[in-house]
C-alpha cells in the first residue's frame, strides 16, 4: 500500500486532482473547439491564442497528476497554434487527434 505519508499525498492529489477536473476539461474543450474550427476553416486569431493558452496550462497540469503522455500532447498543440491561424490551416487531423488524446487521458484517470 504505502506509508502513511505516501497515502496521504496520494490523497490529496486526489483530491486536488478532483477539485481542478472542470477547469482542466474546459481548457480540453477549448482544444476540441479549436481543432473543429480549423477543421472548418473558421479558426480566428483569438481562437488559435485560447487553444495555444488552454494548451499551456493542460501541458503544466496533467504532468503534475501524472499524466505525462497528457503533457506531451498538450505541448505539441501549442507549438502547432503558436504558429498561428495561416499555419495551423494543415494541421486540422493532428489536433482533432491531440484533443481527442487528451480527453481520453483525462477520462482515464480515476
Amino acid at each position: 500500500m504505502g506509508t502513511p505519508n505516501e497515502i496521504r499525498v496520494a490523497e490529496a492529489m486526489q483530491r486536488l486532482w478532483n477539485q481542478y477536473l472542470p477547469q482542466i476539461q474546459e481548457r480540453v474543450a477549448v482544444l476540441e473547439s479549436a481543432a473543429l474550427a480549423v477543421t472548418n476553416h473558421t479558426l480566428s486569431d483569438e481562437a488559435c491564442a485560447s487553444a495555444s493558452a488552454a494548451a499551456h496550462k493542460l501541458a503544466g497540469v496533467l504532468g503534475t497528476f501524472g499524466l505525462e503522455e497528457g503533457t506531451l500532447l498538450a505541448r505539441k498543440a501549442e507549438s502547432i497554434y503558436n504558429a498561428g491561424t495561416s499555419a495551423v490551416a494543415s494541421q486540422s487531423e493532428i489536433l482533432r487527434a491531440i484533443a481527442s488524446g487528451i480527453r481520453a487521458l483525462v477520462a482515464s484517470k480515476k
